[in-house]
């Protein structure tokens, strides 16, 4: 039995959406397809890199996707919006989706400061996705186990 799709969207791909895909991969990339997109990809920023970097998740060869690579041509079971912008933005992107969800993370990329409090925030972003991804698969556990 395949394993059921995860979308994450969020406008730019470069951070919260990374950060969610790379979770959910490394925590359960055994049960779960996990992948992201944004509505206007930007590249992944560096310091996502370098703050999963610091969690032993290496991201470095991720790239930013366009929401039209999956447009049409795959069915995920869950859409995840990261950003309230994305949510809006396309509210019913896959009608067909069993679950969409909302989590409304702030971007870290906005954050102006010098440089140790840009780190800083995307540090806590990272943390604040890690403890949501964390959630979310033990709240679908059971969902998941009813399915198979």
């Amino acid at each position: 039995m395949s394993k059921p799709m995860v979308l994450f969207l969020c406008t730019g791909n470069s951070a919260r959406s990374q950060m969610a895909e790379a979770f959910l991969r490394h925590l359960a990339g055994d049960r779960y397809d996990a992948h992201s997109a944004g509505l206007s990809p930007k590249g992944v920023h560096p310091l996502t890199i370098q703050v999963m970097d610091e969690v032993d998740i290496d991201i470095s060869d991720y790239q930013s996707k366009p929401l039209n690579q999956y447009l049409g041509k795959t069915s995920p079971k869950w859409v995840i919006f990261v950003c309230e912008k994305a949510e809006q933005s396309c509210p019913h992107v896959w009608p067909f989706s069993l679950l969409t969800e909302s989590w409304k993370i702030e971007d870290p990329v906005a954050c102006t400061g010098d440089e140790l409090e840009r780190i800083m925030k995307f540090r806590s972003i990272r943390d604040l996705i890690e403890a949501r991804i964390l959630e979310w698969i033990s709240e679908n556990k059971n969902q998941l186990e009813t399915k198979e």
